[in-house]
C-alpha cells in the first residue's frame, strides 16, 4: 500500500525537519517547534525546580570498536512500564543528590530532570543510530557536564539487574540513555487541535489514539516500524488503509507520507500518474 501510494503521489518535498512539518498539521498557527522535552517539563511543573530543565532520556545499544563508539542501526530500544520503573527508582538513588532525577512518564519514557538551567546543544539519537557517536555528543557550554553524565550512566548501567533480565530474555542490553531534546521551565505551547499517535516522545504528548478516528481531521501517526515487517502489517491495518478509504470518501483532503528527508503528497484529486509502476518503498524515498 505505501509503495502504490508514493508511484502515484507528486514529485518529493525535501524535509529538513519532520517533527516540524508534522506540527504544522496539529497546530497550523504555530510559528515555531517547541522544544521536544517542553511537554515533559510542564507535567513535572508542580514538583520541578522554577529554574528546571529536562531532556529525554532514550535507552540505546551501543557497540564499542577499536576506535570507535557505534550505536547500532537497531540501538533505539523499547522499554517495558516496568524495566522504566525500576531504572528511574535505581538512578535516584545512586545519583541522588547530583541535582538530577530521573522520571517516568507516558508508559515507559525516560527523562531526566536538572534542578537548574542548561545550555547545550543534543542530537535526536535517530540521527545518530547507525553512526559513530562521538560527532553527535552533546555540545555547548554545559556540553561537557551532559557527556559525563552519560558515561557514567554507561557504568551504572554495566551488569544492572534490568539487563540481566533483558539478556535472559535474549534482548540487547541497555547500555546507555542518549540525552536530548532539551527544554526549560515555564516554555510557552502553542495551541494544537487534530490528534496524534503512535510511540514518539514528542507527539505522545499531545494524544495517543489507537485506531484511526471516524471522524477523520488532521492528525500526526509517528511509526517506527519497518515497512514489509509484521509489525508493519499492523500499522498499515490500522492506520494507512482507514486513511486511504477517507481520502477516497472525500473526508481526508490530503495524506502525506514521510521519511528520511523527503515527503509525498497524496490528494484526492484526478491520478495523472496512474502508469507510473511502484518500485521499493527505500528507493522512493532514497535510503540505501
Amino acid at each position: 500500500m505505501l509503495e502504490r501510494l508514493v508511484a502515484r503521489a507528486g514529485d518529493p518535498s525535501c524535509v529538513q525537519d519532520w517533527r516540524t512539518e508534522a506540527f504544522r498539521v496539529i497546530a497550523p498557527g504555530a510559528k515555531r517547534l517547541p522544544s521536544i522535552a517542553a511537554p515533559i517539563v510542564q507535567e513535572s511543573a508542580s514538583t520541578a525546580h522554577p529554574s528546571a530543565w529536562a531532556c529525554i532520556a532514550t535507552p540505546v545499544h551501543f557497540t564499542a570498536g577499536m576506535r570507535s563508539v557505534t550505536m547500532a542501526t537497531d540501538g533505539i530500544l523499547n522499554l517495558a512500564p516496568g524495566e522504566a520503573t525500576e531504572l528511574s527508582a535505581d538512578f535516584n538513588r545512586v545519583f541522588g543528590g547530583a541535582g538530577v532525577r530521573l522520571s517516568v512518564s507516558r508508559g515507559a519514557l525516560l527523562s531526566c530532570l536538572f534542578d537548574g538551567a542548561i545550555e547545550v546543544a543534543t542530537s535526536d539519537p535517530e540521527e545518530v543510530a547507525g553512526n559513530d557517536v562521538f560527532g553527535f555528543q552533546p555540545t555547548g557550554p554545559d556540553g561537557a557536564r551532559l557527556r559525563r553524565l552519560m558515561s557514567e550512566m554507561e557504568m551504572w548501567l554495566f551488569d544492572h539487574p534490568v539487563n540481566r533480565a533483558r539478556a535472559a530474555q535474549a534482548r540487547q542490553p541497555i547500555t546507555g540513555l542518549w540525552l536530548w531534546g532539551g527544554a526549560i521551565a515555564g516554555e510557552a505551547m502553542p495551541s494544537v487541535r487534530g490528534w496524534c499517535a503512535g510511540q514518539d516522545p514528542f507527539f505522545g504528548a499531545f494524544g495517543s489514539e489507537h485506531e484511526y478516528p471516524c471522524a477523520a481531521g488532521s492528525g500526526v501517526v509517528v511509526c517506527a516500524e519497518q515497512p514489509g515487517s509484521n509489525e508493519w502489517l499492523e500499522a498499515e491495518r490500522r492506520w494507512l488503509l482507514p486513511a486511504v478509504a477517507a481520502l477516497r470518501s472525500g473526508r481526508l483532503k490530503r495524506l502525506e507520507l514521510s521519511a528520511a528527508d523527503r515527503r509525498f503528497s497524496v490528494g484526492k484529486g484526478p491520478n495523472l500518474r496512474f502508469w507510473r509502476r511502484p518500485r521499493p518503498w527505500w528507493e522512493s524515498y532514497g535510503i540505501q
